[in-house]
């Protein structure tokens, strides 16, 4: 792919900030909008984004001013899923100025099927180094940004979703705070559990800087071939809550929340892993993760436990390009025997 495509014309049309006063539209704090209306940001957006000759799934399109972008930067198709409305005049005018390259999906992106807005796309061995003509690009909404990535960050090792396709990499603007906490490594004091997470699964890179009413960041992930803990999903996810549970704390007692019913196993589980019980959660790394998702996951056999696992989000991240499953679908049964059988294999 090209790393400085040239723009693709497309032909004059309105200014975004005219189609908004024409159509009397603006954001909408509850669904918590926020145009980005600079087409120099876009652009910019749409650039380090690599895009070029990419089918892309742009998230939260809104208005269409990064949709423009990303058509101008030579992205070969755009899925632009947007859940309001009041935007399809402007997407649709977009539409038809593009010949073909774009389609409207009017969908809630937390349970809509994302291989939908990427039909023709090639498949991409995951070992591959390779990286598959994919993107999902967009300016999240910021009360959905979180558990958007969270769900997607679920969908990684199954190979679901934007990942059926291989390690699709995401380019997705956050709240500044949100950015830096995930870009935050282990030893930081603002090392999270949402820092860990993001990073064992993807390399995390901030491509972009954006000023504005509410400063935000442009974060670009890569899916990593390998994950830095290797250790099923809902394990890792279940002890990175237990350790960050309680964060100020000693791991030591915030780990106890991994068995309600014999709390002294803690204290095994110190033994078997030999890390300093002492650490404060922003202070493992991991290394330490590894040790204590394998010790935990073996003195769940050797004690026969009966652990539950956390409620894990269940829509898109379930589905898979030959699989389309619907959240309803999915059960709290299907999750309990996937969950043990992580534990006995």
């Amino acid at each position: 792919m090209s790393a400085n495509p040239l723009p693709l014309r497309l032909p004059p049309m309105p200014k975004i900030a005219d189609i908004l006063r024409i159509y009397g539209l603006s954001a909408k704090k509850q669904l918590s909008q926020n145009f980005i209306l600079d087409l120099n940001v876009t652009d910019k957006i749409a650039r380090v984004s690599d895009v070029f000759d990419c089918h892309v799934c742009e998230v939260g399109a809104g208005p269409g001013s990064l949709t423009r972008s990303l058509l101008r930067a030579g992205a070969k198709h755009v899925g632009a899923v947007e859940i309001d409305g009041r935007f399809l005049p402007s997407l649709e005018m977009l539409q038809s100025a593009c010949k073909g390259r774009l389609i409207i999906h009017r969908a809630d992106i937390m349970t809509f099927y994302i291989p939908e807005a990427l039909p023709n796309a090639s498949v991409v061995r995951w070992e591959s180094k390779d990286l598959p003509g994919v993107r999902m690009v967009g300016n999240l909404p910021f009360n959905v940004s979180i558990p958007l990535l969270l769900q997607w960050l679920e969908a990684i090792p199954m190979r679901a979703g934007p990942f059926a396709f291989g390690r699709t990499p995401m380019a997705l603007v956050f709240q500044k705070e949100v950015a830096d906490n995930i870009r935050s490594s282990p030893g930081s004091n603002e090392c999270t559990r949402l820092s860990i997470m993001t990073q064992h699964l993807c390399e995390v890179k901030k491509k972009y800087s954006l000023r504005r009413k509410v400063d935000a960041s442009l974060l670009y992930f890569v899916p990593r071939a390998v994950p830095l803990i290797d250790a099923p999903f809902v394990i890792v996810e279940q002890v990175v809550k237990a350790i960050f549970s309680e964060r100020r704390k000693t791991i030591r007692n915030s780990l106890r929340t991994l068995f309600p019913r014999k709390p002294e196993l803690v204290d095994e589980l110190m033994e078997r892993t030999g890390i300093d019980s002492t650490l404060r959660p922003h202070q493992v790394d991991f290394k330490d993760y590894n040790k204590i998702c394998q010790s935990f996951l073996e003195l769940a056999r050797d004690h026969e436990l009966s652990v539950t696992p956390l409620r894990v989000r269940k829509p898109v991240a379930i589905a898979t390009a030959s699989n389309k499953v619907e959240q309803s679908d999915v059960t709290d049964d299907d999750i309990e025997v996937n969950f043990k059988n992580s534990i006995r294999h």
